[in-house]
């Protein structure tokens, strides 16, 4: 039988839009599919718990996907760089194909590269992760941007993005040889999902209804939904948290089930269609956008979760209270908007974007609790936890990154709350205790009248806590911090 041709399936979870799949597939060759759990390699940030989860079901799907097919997908464990060229060389394969990863991790695919085409091994690696790859757009002296707005404004300059290539209705299945079978190991055996205690109960459910669940054929949906519901009105409903008018894609994006550009594609089809309006379809492709920057800044600066982009940071007299940052992860805060989004997060695995502003800005600002704190509590308890993005906005947030908010915008959580959870529907589900507390003080408990408070069963500092700052006051010490870092 002729040699097959590998295909090592990494943050590209998917069938359809797959450069290297769909390489593989031209080549005429058989083709064996495989993942590799890679924890063990230093380059590459462990997975939280929640992401773990869903990379369970995002595997279960692949495996489907090309069972429908005639292949099968092949699991292993362990550091890729021992794993991969035993693979190649148990295989007897003729090529190794692969989606480029844009962190430190692709250092561990440089030196692969290296020794496999060394031993005479055809390896190719192709672009699928973004819209447009690091270094693809560039400001006007060749350099990367270090500003999202003309970045931004420069990469939809050379939209549209290619058209997605369709997934194959057919892909040659090669053997696998029997040398890999104890090397090998079952979806199961990976443990992804946590199982004593099993605290992913609202994971799934909120995560495995018709329209949301994990992997390729829910991305799908979800951004089938999107497009046809919620995208009109976008640019406007986009910031409430009180309704549904995110895509929710974020998770399916980050594990590669889908790609940004087929959500262009399909956001471009609608607005051929008149079904959306010229400010909807750019607000959402400006989120889009903020994904390839984040990107673009993690492939120039390193691991964003690591160290501040702008060092003047590195001075900030950061404070360190284990109590605080507990009632923040648990929202016990007093502050109902960043209780409701800490609540949220614990038990969906995710947040919605503008809250999550909010709450970053508590912890970094209101409570001077420094952002890897908060960056680590997100990227073990989302679903959607990126090496990008998730550092990125906490840096943004936080002021120490390349393109961050001005360090004296200090969100006041009760005014974000009215603003957009104006009628409390958002604080209501969230953190039921206050629930009975009337609109006008829904975001600020600690002002309503002794007897709104009895009549809705609220008695702070026993039901729901007191604030455990004042805003005014830690307003002025985040600012006296900041004048610190500014006078060094």
């Amino acid at each position: 039988m002729a040699q097959p041709v590998l295909v090592w399936f990494r943050d590209d979870l998917r069938v359809g839009d797959n450069a290297a799949l769909r390489a593989a597939l031209d080549s005429g060759r058989p083709v064996l599919c495989f993942h590799v759990f890679d924890d063990a390699s230093p380059e590459i940030r462990p997975l939280g718990g929640a992401a773990r989860w869903w990379l369970h079901g995002a595997l279960a799907n692949l495996s489907d996907n090309l069972e429908k097919r005639g292949n099968r997908l092949h699991l292993f464990s362990g550091a890729a760089e021992e794993l991969v060229p035993r693979v190649v060389a148990e295989a007897d394969a003729a090529a190794l194909y692969w989606n480029r990863r844009y962190g430190p991790e692709r250092e561990i695919d440089a030196r692969l590269k290296k020794r496999l085409r060394d031993d005479g091994l055809e390896v190719k690696s192709f672009p699928g992760r973004l819209v447009y790859e690091p270094g693809s757009v560039l400001n006007q002296s060749g350099g990367h941007y270090k500003v999202f707005t003309p970045f931004n404004r420069a990469a939809v300059a050379h939209d549209p993005p290619p058209e997605p290539l369709r997934a194959p209705r057919d892909l040659p299945r090669a053997p696998f040889p029997r040398a890999l079978d104890d090397l090998s190991v079952t979806l199961n055996e990976l443990a992804l999902e946590p199982r004593t205690p099993d605290w992913a109960g609202g994971l799934r459910e909120t995560w495995e209804a018709d329209a949301a669940k994990r992997g390729e054929d829910g991305a799908h949906e979800r951004l089938k939904a999107f497009v046809s519901r919620h995208l009109s009105g976008y640019a406007r409903e986009r910031d409430r948290p009180d309704f549904d008018a995110t895509s929710r894609l974020s998770a399916h994006l980050r594990f590669g089930e889908i790609t940004p550009r087929q959500a262009i594609h399909a956001a471009l089809a609608a607005r051929a269609a008149d079904r959306v309006d010229a400010q909807d379809y750019d607000s959402f492709r400006a989120e889009i956008g903020w994904r390839d920057f984040s990107y673009q800044l993690l492939f120039t600066h390193g691991p964003l979760h690591t160290r501040n982009m702008n060092d003047q940071f590195d001075a900030m007299p950061w404070r360190e209270d284990d109590a605080e940052l507990h009632a923040w992860q648990r929202g016990r805060t007093g502050f109902p908007v960043v209780d409701a989004g800490m609540r949220q997060l614990w038990h969906q695995g995710f947040m919605h974007n503008r809250v999550r502003m909010i709450v970053a800005s508590f912890l970094t600002k209101h409570l001077l609790i420094h952002w890897k704190a908060g960056e680590a509590w997100f990227w073990d308890t989302l679903v959607d936890a990126d090496p990008a993005n998730n550092p990125a906005g906490w840096q943004w947030v936080a002021g120490s990154g390349a393109d961050a908010q001005p360090y004296y915008r200090i969100f006041n959580p009760m005014t974000q709350g009215e603003k957009f959870d104006p009628e409390g529907d958002y604080v209501r589900r969230w953190v039921p205790e206050i629930a009975g507390l009337p609109n006008r003080v829904i975001h600020r408990p600690w002002e309503a009248k002794p007897d709104a408070l009895k009549a809705a069963g609220v008695v702070l500092g026993k039901n729901y806590p007191k604030p455990i700052v004042v805003h005014e006051d830690a307003r002025k010490r985040a600012l006296d911090a900041f004048e610190t870092i500014k006078r060094r």
